[in-house]
Order: C-alpha cells, then structure tokens, then sequence
C-alpha cells in the first residue's frame, strides 16, 4: 500500500514537471508563432477616424437598420458617425445618433453602435453592395445597449 501511494506521489510530480517544462512553453511557441496570424494588410486603430471605408461601413450600418431592425418605424440618421474605429482586417466599430419614431409613440433619440466586417478585402468596388458587408452586432436602438 505505501510503494503504490509513492508511485501515485512520483507520477503526479512527473506529470506536473512534464506539464510546465514541456506543453505549457509549447503552446506558449504555438500561440505566438504566425499560425494563428490573419495578415490581411488593414490595421487596426485605437483612435477613431474617418475614411472611405468607415464612411461606407457607416452607410452600410444605417441602411441594416432601417431595413432590417426597424422597417415600420419612420428613422432619421445623423450625417456622420460620432466614432468609427478600424479594428484591423476590415472590422469596423461604428458609434452613431439616431431618432426613431415609432407609428404608435413619440419620436426617441439613441445612441447606436454596430459591429460591421467588410468581406471583400481591400477591393473597394464593392462597397455600396450590401451582400459585401456583415453586420456582427448592433446595440443601443432598443435602448438597453446590449449586442
């Protein structure tokens, strides 16, 4: 009974030492190699800025919305997003007012956010197509600003 309780004792510290001398600096190679790196030559910003593809990911995200989130309800968008971020590999953050009237209630102003990827890389051809663009998310026109 004691030799199978040190046997059970030495292949735990072997396990344990297998475990952070080998697999663990593994992954940690594995991780940081190239193989999980999408290079799709669009950089992501912390800083909010207006470009041509922000501009259309923001044309994009209106036209999703009144199309369809609130089709029977009479919308009215700002000129211009507040932010709109590039977050690298065509994903963009755009952050917008927008005034809902609803046919039952008074008119109602919120701040929206939407989540749009732009699928056709950095062939700008396209970007009036909606077929082109996914909208990932949308929060903030049912005002509890969930996504």
């Amino acid at each position: 009974m004691k030799s199978k309780f040190i046997l059970f004792i030495a292949c735990l510290a072997l396990l344990l030492t297998l475990q952070a001398k080998v697999i663990v600096p593994l992954v940690y190679e594995v991780a940081a190699s190239s193989f999980f790196l999408e290079d799709s030559g669009d950089e992501g910003s912390r800083i909010s800025s207006t470009s041509l593809m922000t501009e259309a990911a923001f044309t994009q995200c209106n036209s999703y919305i009144a199309n369809e989130e609130l089709p029977d309800d009479s919308i009215s968008f700002s000129k211009k997003a507040i932010n709109s971020f590039g977050l690298g590999n065509f994903r963009y953050i755009i952050n917008a007012d927008i005034t809902i009237q609803p046919t039952d209630s008074a008119a109602i102003s919120r701040r929206y956010v939407c989540r749009i990827q732009y699928k056709n890389g950095d062939d700008t051809t396209g970007l009036s197509d909606p077929e082109n663009w996914s909208v990932d998310g949308i929060s903030g026109i049912d005002g509890t600003g969930d996504f």
